[in-house]
């Protein structure tokens, strides 16, 4: 049993996590509301290795994903990191370029955004899309329906993968769905928990997004049928936060891939990102700190970076 999970609800500005749980029942219905929303969540914290620590472990530990994990600390073996060291909890997240209602999902950062018009407050976990071939399509749709206990009906691609597999998979402990699901508008694709928690942060569904079982739970009720689900691919997400501009980047998703099975990946720069970074600095692009952005872009670790010089930090 886990004893470190939290739920991470982050108020308006760097906020830490508090905790709370959900269980299913009664839904509302979604209407939107605009409100000021933070353009950065939580902070980048830090952890110094226990012997039984894993990478692995401490990612769903502190509400992130394989891959958030592994990128924030590529010269840390995942597996045996070893007693004493120091590790990065990238624990901060510049949200996403995209309409700030509903749920947004980055596939780039592996990570999922739920907006709280009440508090003007976001809500976020980290997810397992889809693999090469199979992957988490992007674009706007909706939440149709939810269901606990949820029967997975398999598609007739995924048994033509996988001969072995039934027609319908009932709840219980071996149906990959969890016991919470979510269905969007299209057909095929949903929100759910798993019975494989370690394919959270990593690309290994048949296109699907899961969750961890505790993270499904207490989002099941805030994701609301008819609210607008919003897919995006943003490598480099870029944004103000008080006088500070602040840069992070990710791995690609064909670079996550290879960071999880040789621990490196071939460079490769962002389409567009001097564009993307002069855009955002608007009157103070004189003042960017372009050794600290190439490096960003180099390491792709996903921790936020300031990227103004001290003399250019105003708005």
């Amino acid at each position: 049993m886990l004893t470190r999970l939290s739920r991470r609800k982050f108020l308006v500005g760097l906020g830490a996590a508090t905790g709370t749980s959900i269980v299913p029942g009664h839904d509302r219905s979604y209407a939107g509301t605009t409100r000021r929303y933070p353009n950065m969540i939580g902070d980048t914290r830090y952890h110094v290795t226990e012997p039984e620590d894993t990478l692995l472990d401490l990612a769903r530990w502190n509400g992130l994903g394989f891959t958030e994990m592994i990128a924030a600390n590529r010269k840390v073996d995942p597996w045996v990191p070893g007693e004493g060291a120091r590790l990065v909890i990238p624990t901060a997240h510049i949200l996403p370029q995209a309409p700030r209602e509903g749920v947004v999902i980055n596939l780039a950062d592996q990570r999922l955004y739920v907006f709280d018009p009440d508090s003007a407050s976001v809500e976020s976990a980290p997810i397992g899309i889809g693999r090469s071939a199979w992957n988490t399509p992007k674009g706007r749709t909706k939440v149709v329906r939810k269901r606990a206990n949820p029967t997975w009906y398999v598609p007739k691609s995924i048994r033509e993968e996988n001969p072995e597999l039934p027609a319908v998979v009932p709840p219980g402990p071996d149906n990959p769905l969890g016991h919470l699901a979510i269905y969007l508008g299209w057909p095929s694709y949903l929100l759910h928990g798993t019975n494989r928690p370690d394919g959270v942060g990593r690309r290994v569904s048949h296109g699907c997004v899961r969750l961890y079982p505790e993270d499904i739970s207490r989002l099941y009720h805030e994701i609301r049928i008819g609210m607008p689900v919003t897919v995006v691919d943003q490598e480099v997400k870029i944004s103000w936060v008080g006088k500070e501009l602040m840069l992070e980047v990710h791995p690609s998703q064909s670079q996550a891939d290879e960071l999880e099975s040789e621990k490196k990946f071939r460079p490769g720069s962002p389409p567009r990102y001097e564009y993307l970074v002069m855009d955002a600095a608007g009157k103070q692009a004189a003042h960017l700190d372009w050794q600290t952005i190439h490096q960003a872009l180099d390491e792709r670790s996903g921790v936020p970076v300031r990227i103004l010089k001290l003399e250019g930090a105003l708005p």
